[in-house]
């Protein structure tokens, strides 16, 4: 396939409009430049079996399957590559043959062409023109596209005289064609890796396996993130003892939202007693900033909301803790604490202040509390027949509940280790709502305090599994004399581990209500199971009821990727229209000529509410529209392209953006809709010169 030396689109074409190395390629309403790799080639053969012919015919210097199998590289000496590829195409075994290219923004990408394209013709036209259009350009309808009406998957054929990036670029020359996108193959990255020095260290986020490390153990956090590291406006608000704010993973442009001390009545929660190390480590697993040093949380890009606790419980502490909580915007509140005592209901005022957090917080969408199930070992509600405790603090039938936990409005975590059984000290029962990674054996903290005895009947084995490895106090204080502890563990650090998850959720989708988040949690947890008796008591508990419901695990261990896939794909389930909002501008502005700024147009909503559904109706006269790129302003100030310098050589722009046709208008979802709305149309080339005849907005307000 040979470019047409007139072509405008080719790297060394006479064509006025376009000046530049290598190819354009139009994608996701950007272009992209690509060039070519030196020395590289692929081809698509007939049949597998005529490799090995082909290649004594080629005699390249190494070959290697690429796109899944579906191509064949070729590597050839620099000198020898136009001339190797005439000879490719030439075979008669070969049935598609291209140049290997690059993005030139990101060398390292490599783009290998398919012999497919997708292509949108405008909706009224026929089905013979849509075949002449094709057929002059050697493409072959293979499939059409369901869901997008007029749209097709077409074939490279051999009567193509160029590659899959020209056609594209000459199919949308054509004004009935809307769209057309070649099929291109990249090979897959590693999920999103944050390079601060500690992350390998934190298995409980990602792990490929390991000394003390079962698959499958950590939450999948480097699949979430490719979705959304958390976003600042979701608030994780952690109420535990003090903070040390000066931990770099503490901190942020933005990071630290209302931070209150409820002990010491004012805006400094910083820790003023030695072994006050317990805050720094929770906030350190649920939002840990990424700054290419120390830890990462599970959702670094959320706000910070630290709370200092009193550190007493009664019914105006917690009206305080969760009213203040409600009060400075917290999405999600972190509780990895409870009460020292092996049996405490709540009271009428205690209930009720985490109801109303719960139901009335987040605009009503309720706050979503989590809740560390303890670490006794013990159920959440029940009796248990108690021996061997130190001093004989308890024995005989002992009854247990704790308050906190069996609340319907909390989600109650119990402690998975990094074997992916259940910790020895993990707390258990019916309103366990989901797990978390933790360490394994009793830990040292937050233990229920019976008496002066802080530790339940001792184990006799050994109990293997990994601490967890989160932010510590600086300047030799803390569990570690280090900025970090490896250490850490129990139901402590599987509660802000959840809360992270939570976060990432809310980031995705940000309408999602405190009961929707849950069951979302729970959908879409892992089956860990754990068949062994517990080492303590002999109870085996680590399966799941018909319900789908385990007494050590709840519903299975948090994956945070599934959950914020889940979160995402609710955003638009059962979304409707709403109440249809329109405003247009009919005014004429001229787009100034390769002005960065371009001209914008605005229009002003009055409606209230949020957005559910947006068209953007846009009509454009201009002598050459692969200059023009338009960009839609809302009027919080996100920003979505809606078209990039994708149309070339088209004159007139009569086109509706929808959520359908341009599905980064999602981001809009959710936003307000009062205010000024602002179309910016930015001509990016000299020579050619056009109008914004008018646009129009059409929202669904919910």
């Amino acid at each position: 396939m040979t470019a047409s030396p007139a072509d405008p689109y080719s790297p060394s074409g006479s064509g006025p409009r376009r000046e530049f190395r290598g190819e354009i390629l139009q994608r996701g309403g950007e272009e992209l430049l690509l060039e070519k790799v030196a020395g590289r080639f692929t081809t698509r053969l007939a049949d597998p079996a005529d490799l090995e012919a082909v290649q004594q015919r080629l005699n390249p210097v190494a070959v290697r399957a690429v796109a899944g199998g579906q191509l064949v590289e070729w590597q050839v000496p620099e000198t020898a590559l136009e001339s190797t590829l005439a000879l490719a195409r030439q075979n008669a075994s070969v049935l598609f043959a291209s140049h290997v290219y690059r993005l030139a923004d990101s060398p390292q990408t490599w783009v290998y062409l398919t012999d497919q394209l997708t292509v949108q013709f405008a909706p009224d036209l026929a089905a013979p023109a849509v075949e002449a259009i094709l057929g002059g350009l050697g493409l072959a309808i293979e499939k059409s596209l369901v869901g997008i009406p007029n749209t097709f998957v077409v074939k490279v054929t051999r009567l193509a005289t160029e590659n899959p990036i020209k056609l594209a670029n000459r199919l949308m020359a054509s004004t009935a064609v809307l769209a057309a996108e070649p099929n291109l193959a990249i090979e897959m990255e590693s999920l999103y890796r944050p390079t601060d020095d500690r992350y390998p260290q934190q298995w409980h986020l990602f792990h490929n396996g390991g000394a003390n490390l079962a698959a499958g153990s950590h939450i999948f956090a480097e699949a979430a993130w490719d979705t959304t590291r958390g976003a600042r406006s979701v608030v994780i608000a952690v109420s535990d003892d003090g903070f040390d704010l000066n931990h770099p993973d503490l901190q942020g442009v933005g990071k630290l939202v209302a931070p209150v001390d409820l002990q010491d009545r004012d805006a400094v929660p910083l820790p003023t007693r030695q072994n006050e190390n317990h805050g720094t480590a929770v906030a350190g697993l649920a939002i840990g900033e990424e700054n290419a040093t120390g830890i990462v949380g599970v959702a670094p890009g959320c706000a910070f909301l630290p709370i200092r606790t009193t550190g007493f419980i009664d019914d105006g502490a917690i009206e305080q803790l969760f009213d203040e909580a409600v009060r400075r915007v917290a999405d999600v509140i972190v509780c990895s604490w409870s009460a020292a005592a092996n049996y405490f209901p709540l009271t009428l005022r205690q209930t009720n202040a985490i109801t109303r957090a719960a139901t009335t917080g987040r605009s009503g969408k309720g706050c979503v509390i989590v809740f560390s199930a303890g670490n006794a070992n013990r159920p959440l509600s029940g009796t248990i027949n108690e021996t061997q405790w130190p001093q004989n603090a308890l024995s005989g039938p002992t009854r247990w509940l704790s308050g906190f936990a069996i609340h319907p409005d909390v989600i109650a975590v119990s402690a998975s280790t990094s074997l992916g059984a259940k910790a020895a000290y993990s707390n258990w029962g019916e309103h366990i709502a989901v797990a978390a990674p933790s360490n394994n054996a009793p830990p040292s903290i937050a233990l229920p305090r019976v008496g002066n005895v802080t530790t339940g009947p001792p184990l006799r084995q050994f109990q293997p599994g990994l601490g967890m490895v989160t932010s510590d106090r600086t300047q030799g204080a803390g569990y570690s004399g280090d900025n970090f502890t490896n250490a850490f563990g129990g139901t402590s650090s599987a509660c802000p581990v959840v809360a992270g998850v939570v976060g990432l959720m809310l980031s995705a989708n940000p309408n999602l209500t405190a009961r929707q988040v849950r069951e979302i949690l729970q959908g879409t947890a892992d089956k860990i199971v754990d068949r062994n008796p517990d080492p303590q008591l002999g109870l085996q508990y680590g399966t799941y009821d018909a319900n789908g419901h385990s007494q050590w695990f709840g519903y299975g261990k948090v994956n945070a990727a599934a959950a914020v896939r889940e979160a995402q794909r609710r955003a638009f389930v059962g979304r409707q229209m709403g109440r249809a909002v329109q405003q247009q501008n009919q005014t004429a502005q001229a787009i100034p000529d390769n002005q960065p700024n371009g001209v914008e147009s605005s229009v002003a909503v009055a409606a209230t509410g949020t957005v559910t559904d947006i068209q953007v109706q846009v009509s454009i006269d201009h002598e050459f529209l692969g200059d023009i790129s338009l960009t839609l302003v809302a009027p919080g100030g996100a920003t979505v392209l809606l078209q990039g310098r994708t149309l070339g050589r088209q004159r007139e722009l009569r086109h509706t953006y929808s959520l359908q046709t341009t599905p980064v208008l999602t981001r809009l979802i959710g936003q307000p809709a009062q205010g000024t709305w602002r179309l910016r149309a930015v001509d990016g080339a000299t020579g050619a010169t056009g109008t914004l005849r008018s646009w129009g907005l059409t929202l669904g307000v919910s």
